[in-house]
């Protein structure tokens, strides 16, 4: 896994939602992020190999109620893409796809 600065994951919720999710599952290139913009919020759906799914989720959920706090503590701020431009949303939000 390439190592990211931390600027780019700080103001890019995509960019965190990615390097957390690779650190925890068995296969990090089976790891996909597909942000859907809406006008003031941001849904990051994330997919991952199927053995990896409980690594994300957690027991009872725990992980992935962790990863959602975090994406709420930088929902209200100015979020920079990665055209560079600075977007603002009121929720940013996880949804874990099982497929």
């Amino acid at each position: 896994m390439e190592a990211q600065s931390n600027i780019e994951v700080k103001s890019n919720p995509v960019a965190l939602v990615e390097y957390v999710a690779k650190c925890l599952v068995k296969y990090p290139d089976d790891v996909q992020i597909i942000p859907v913009k809406g006008p003031s919020s941001l849904v990051i759906e994330l997919r991952v190999n199927k053995e990896d799914l409980g690594s994300i989720i957690g027991k009872g959920g725990r992980i992935a109620k962790a990863i959602r706090v975090l994406l709420n503590s930088i929902s209200d701020k100015k979020i920079e893409t990665e055209e560079g431009i600075s977007e603002k949303y009121t929720k940013v939000l996880l949804e874990i796809i099982d497929e």
